[in-house]
């Protein structure tokens, strides 16, 4: 299924999506229970959509990964879908962006640039051949004994 074929207030969703964003993580309580709630952006080469993390699922989840929504729901908040995972739905992170820092840097990082005339002419002088000449063995100069 894509993303562009959901409807509100669709149930079994099963869709395959990249995570682009993730809100800020916001607590709150229900019934004396304490919970957490995220919104994070998602896409498909069809549509891109919000889709709210519960709980465990907002730590498990990666701006940069590519997941899995199996049994999912689709909920219309403020005149826009969102997809969630509903009582009986679940999360699969099929690959995960690990060692990649896809998060948003907090400060861009600053550089002075040299111009043109801090950095003076620079004259390159280097002649390419052709075509590459053969190497044989006899050339390398191997010695025998620490080849095995």
């Amino acid at each position: 299924m894509k993303l562009s074929e959901l409807q509100p207030r669709q149930s079994g969703v099963e869709v395959i999506v990249d995570v682009i964003d993730k809100g800020e993580v916001r607590e709150f309580t229900k019934f004396g229970r304490v919970g957490r709630v995220c919104t994070a952006t998602v896409k498909d080469d069809s549509a891109q959509v919000n889709m709210t993390l519960w709980n465990e699922d907002i730590d498990k989840v990666k701006i940069g990964d590519s997941i899995k929504l199996t049994n999912g729901f689709v909920n219309e908040w403020q005149g826009e879908m969102q997809l969630t995972t509903g009582r009986a739905g679940k999360i699969e992170v099929l690959e995960s962006q690990k060692g990649l820092s896809m998060e948003k840097p907090k400060k861009k990082p600053t550089t002075k640039k040299k111009s043109e005339k801090e950095l003076g002419e620079q004259e390159v002088d280097a002649e390419l051949p052709e075509k590459p000449e053969e190497i044989e063995d006899e050339d390398l100069n191997i010695d025998e004994e620490f080849i095995g």
